[in-house]
């Protein structure tokens, strides 16, 4: 799991620290502060009052500062602006013509804009916000048949401290994933996630600079490759019944975790408070995003993730097919690019891996082998004509078990609709 490390907390070069006791009014009230005696966790609850709900300051402050490493980013050359302009009109015939979908709403084109890494998290952070919220309000949640905390047990005097670390930790975990994934991604697309209402989607050159440095790719074929790549993805989400099976199943999941209290507790409860380096300990604690979201896959979670994993898996096999196809006829070097990124794909770090697992979105190799699998199927049994129909209407979406059984699919949506 990863971890925000100290160096990415003390960029956060604005607002109270975790480590100066406070001479602020305490955050409960007078006569009424369980951290009374205990000035670290006093300082900590007024830290976490401060930021409010979900600590969003901070959390752009922190994925900025981490995106950035701290510096200051050059401008996106106006060349590269003009670049992808022209680019955009090409992957947006090209992929028309292979999917029969509109990749823009009312026909009144996409546009493809070069940004910087501050740019995307800027963007990405407001796209991702409801999901984040929906998180945080499921870890305040309270569980009806706890009995409280035992009078008496100095761990009750948590539980304040507890309500609190959870949304606002999650804040400082988005902003530091977030941050991570703007020095990886290549456009607003690498995870399936749709956004917003406009047809504008964000690539980001310093990436794939970097990436056709490591790869000795040509830096043309790599511009079209993820031109094409967002736009088949973008087409996909503009279909009305899909965005809206996915949209719902990324909030129901990310509202469906049951909060684990136990997990801060126990950690919290080891911490020796004469030793000097509590505070530090306590900085670390906070950094481990698993001990602090406390967060357990629900059984809800665990029912709603064959459905939810299918449709993932039907959108990116569907897509590399496609890729395949235009990208195989367009770019002279396909083979050897298309080798590259679904091979760095794969290869995650962890911080990818765990913004996956927050959002159920595991995109394992076996995940895409699922979703290709299915394309291949389907197109062997009834041609691209069969395939055409796989986002048709919300009936003939597939089943978990269809996925892996195209022949089933298929009978399935030539029968009458009932």
């Amino acid at each position: 799991m990863p971890r925000m490390s100290p160096h990415d907390v003390r960029r956060l070069d604005r607002g109270p620290s975790l480590l100066c006791v406070s001479t602020d009014p305490p955050p409960f009230g007078d006569g009424d502060d369980p951290f009374a005696g205990l000035p670290i966790f006093g300082d900590l609850a007024r830290l976490f009052a401060q930021q409010g709900n979900l600590g969003w300051d901070a959390a752009r402050q922190l994925a900025l500062s981490v995106a950035t490493d701290g510096g200051q980013e050059p401008n996106v050359d106006p060349l590269e602006r003009i670049r992808f302009e022209s680019l955009a009109r090409v992957a947006e015939l090209q992929i028309g013509a292979a999917t029969g979908l509109p990749a823009s709403r009312g026909g009144l084109g996409i546009t493809i804009t070069p940004v910087t890494r501050g740019q995307w998290v800027t963007s990405t952070l407001d796209a991702w916000r409801p999901l984040f919220e929906a998180l945080a309000a499921s870890l305040q949640a309270t569980d009806p048949a706890d009995p409280g905390p035992v009078p008496g047990d100095p761990m009750g005097l948590l539980a304040p401290l507890m309500k609190m670390v959870g949304p606002m930790m999650l804040g400082m975990t988005a902003g530091s994933m977030v941050g991570h994934l703007a020095r990886r991604c290549f456009g607003q697309y690498d995870l399936p996630i749709p956004r917003g209402s406009a047809d504008e989607l964000l690539v980001l050159p310093a990436n794939l600079d970097d990436f056709g440095e490591q790869w000795s790719l040509p830096s043309d074929d790599l511009r079209l490759w993820i031109c094409l790549q967002e736009v088949a993805v973008h087409s996909v989400l503009l279909v009305p019944h899909v965005r809206a099976r996915l949209d719902d199943h990324l909030l129901r999941y990310v509202s469906s975790f049951e909060p684990d209290p136990g997990a801060l507790e126990q950690q919290l409860g080891q911490l020796d408070l004469s030793d000097p380096t509590a505070a530090a300990n306590i900085e670390m604690s906070f950094s481990d995003p698993q001990m602090l979201l406390g967060a357990m896959q629900s059984s809800a979670q665990r029912a709603l993730l064959p459905d939810y994993e299918a449709l993932v898996a039907a959108i990116v096999g569907y897509v590399d097919h496609i890729m395949d196809v235009v990208g195989g006829r367009m770019l002279t070097n396909y083979s050897m690019l298309s080798e590259a990124v679904r091979r760095r794909r794969v290869e995650a770090d962890a911080s990818d891996r765990f913004v996956e697992r927050l959002l159920g979105l595991e995109l394992t190799q076996a995940t895409y082998d699922r979703g290709s699998n299915f394309v291949d199927g389907v197109v062997e049994r009834a041609g691209v004509e069969g395939l055409s129909r796989l986002w048709e209407s919300e009936r003939t979406l597939p089943t978990p078990n269809e996925l892996d059984a195209p022949g089933l699919w298929l009978a399935r949506i030539e029968l009458p609709e009932a």
